[in-house]
């Protein structure tokens, strides 16, 4: 059997953390900020984890 091989889009998009668990950057920070609140914008800076919905479909992209 070949080795999988890995969604490349996937790779740019999601890294996993030291517990396993993979994390992903927040929508809406990239332009038109001008009118988007600078404590929500604030907030977009932080990565976070990605949802429990999405997890068995990401891992799937990113066997290894």
């Amino acid at each position: 059997m070949p080795k999988m091989k890995t969604k490349r889009s996937a790779a740019k998009r999601f890294s996993r953390t030291a517990t396993g668990k993979i994390k992903r950057r927040h929508a809406y920070k990239t332009h038109i900020l001008n009118k988007k609140p600078t404590k929500r914008l604030r907030k977009l800076r932080k990565p976070t984890l990605i949802s429990g919905a999405d997890l068995r479909e990401v891992e799937r992209m990113l066997p290894y």
